[in-house]
């Protein structure tokens, strides 16, 4: 089989990163042939991979159909979005990245005759709603909430998604629905919670986390692009903690508030300046989508290396050790199993 030609986008971020040092150890065994790395911020020379090539560029700009021409691009793993917003950002500013910058890439790859695009993009797209299933599949509908910026782009770009499928056919597209990634690094704003003092339950609520690790999700998106499979995958790890689970694991206490007391806690805390959550976030914890990962095993092929469980105890362990991640490179040709 012919290497195949790779671009990643958002390829300096901490899960790009990661995709393009499993790309060039792919391309050491002769399974992939140019990789471009490309991101608004320029990489210095100490931490350049060989056999990769830098590109700066901004996804909502032109220029990236040349780049994708130039070196003759087949793939497409397109990872540049907002994920953790920054104290400068804007609602308009994360729009701007997350969804036209998300037309502009696939409007480059129609005129480029790229072959297959590799999308990440999140369990936050189903929304947060009462309503969701106990467990969620591809199927059920995608319904991300409009107070969620995140939550919201994700669904407007899998719709999108949906348009450009029927308009363009010879555009692959696979698609991973990601949950909350842990590793021994990894920062965000789930991790944020869990560093409180006292983590904050609300009453009558489970509030469950599925949790997959980011040798995992570097593991698919390796498959995907080796195997050319299409198709929409949860990724996820088998289970789910609930967020007092959570705080057992963690040895920390659980403050159990009333949905009312907390929203307008919240409420009070974000006019005062004190927090940057609204009275809207109880949602977030509330009704949290869990993901079922039988599709991702079962058609896709691969089973994820750690349960949800085991990957948490993995970030706790790192967090209190300062362990430094060892990447391990899946098996992007057969089924991947545990053990």
């Amino acid at each position: 089989m012919k290497p195949v030609n790779v671009l990643v986008t958002g390829a300096s971020g901490y899960l790009g990163r990661q995709v393009v040092a499993g790309l060039a150890t792919l391309r050491r065994k002769k399974k992939i042939g140019v990789i471009v790395a490309a991101d608004v911020r320029p990489v210095s020379d100490a931490d350049r991979l060989t056999g990769v090539t830098y590109a700066v560029s901004d996804i909502r700009e032109p220029g990236l159909e040349f780049v994708l021409k130039k070196n003759r691009v087949h793939t497409v793993v397109h990872l540049a979005s907002i994920v953790t917003p920054g104290k400068k950002s804007d609602r308009n500013f994360e729009y701007s990245v997350d969804v036209e910058g998300t037309r502009n890439v696939l409007d480059a790859c129609v005129k480029a005759g790229v072959r297959h695009i590799v999308i990440s993009s999140s369990g936050a797209a189903y929304g947060y709603h009462p309503d969701n299933a106990e467990w969620l599949s591809e199927t059920d509908p995608v319904r991300g909430n409009y107070e969620f910026a995140y939550s919201w782009h994700k669904r407007l770009v899998e719709e999108m998604l949906v348009e450009y499928r029927q308009r363009h056919k010879t555009l692959k597209q696979t698609i991973f629905r990601i949950g909350t990634i842990l590793g021994a690094t990894v920062r965000n704003q789930i991790t944020d919670l869990f560093e409180k003092p006292r983590l904050i339950a609300i009453r009558g609520s489970r509030s469950p986390f599925v949790f997959i690790w980011d040798q995992d999700v570097v593991g698919v998106m390796l498959r995907a692009i080796v195997s050319g499979k299409a198709g929409i995958y949860n990724v996820a790890g088998d289970g789910a903690l609930s967020i007092r689970e959570i705080a057992q694991r963690l040895g920390k206490r659980v403050v159990n508030l009333p949905p009312s007391l907390l929203r307008a806690a919240l409420w009070l805390l974000k006019r005062l300046r004190l927090t940057q959550y609204g009275p809207e976030q109880i949602n977030f914890l509330r009704y949290r989508p869990v993901l079922a990962n039988r599709r991702l095993k079962e058609e896709f092929g691969y089973v994820p290396q750690k349960t949800s469980a085991e990957v948490f105890e993995f970030w706790k362990a790192s967090r209190a050790g300062g362990r430094q991640e060892k990447v391990t490179l899946p098996n992007t040709t057969a089924k991947h199993r545990v053990g």
